[in-house]
């Protein structure tokens, strides 16, 4: 994750779409947010715990960056008394942004897949949705 920290100064937006590990659990905290432009926008589509989500709402706050684009919060749902809620520079979806038209039959497909590789006593199981 130390690629991260050399870009982000450059970035005008940072999305972030990665599982959450042990590596990545609060990979954007308040060193990373200092780092970022105050023209940049945050967009997290990966997981809530992958920012330090009081780290972001001090850095929307402060103006420290233009903005955010939240599909996904720490603890979901988002708490009706979040301060993210009130922001204006900031977008918040319903945990959906993964979902396209072909996601369900995406799914089943996979679900077949991996029951088919499971009978088969097969270790290898799909994991990923396109």
């Amino acid at each position: 994750m130390e690629e991260l920290k050399p870009l982000l100064p450059e970035a005008d937006f940072v999305a972030l779409s990665c599982p959450l590990t042990k590596e990545t659990e609060n990979l954007v905290d308040a060193e990373a947010l200092s780092r970022m432009k105050p023209s940049a926008h945050l967009v997290n589509v990966a997981r809530g715990r992958v920012i330090d989500e009081a780290a972001l709402v001090d850095a929307l706050a402060a103006r420290r960056i233009a903005g955010a684009g939240i599909d996904v919060t720490a603890e979901e749902p988002l708490a009706p008394n979040s301060p993210l809620w009130g922001m204006a520079h900031v977008l918040i979806t319903p945990h959906t942004a993964g979902e396209t038209r072909r996601y369900e039959d995406n799914v089943i497909e996979i679900l077949r897949d991996n029951l088919g590789r499971l009978w088969r006593g097969e270790q290898q199981l799909r994991n990923q949705v396109v």
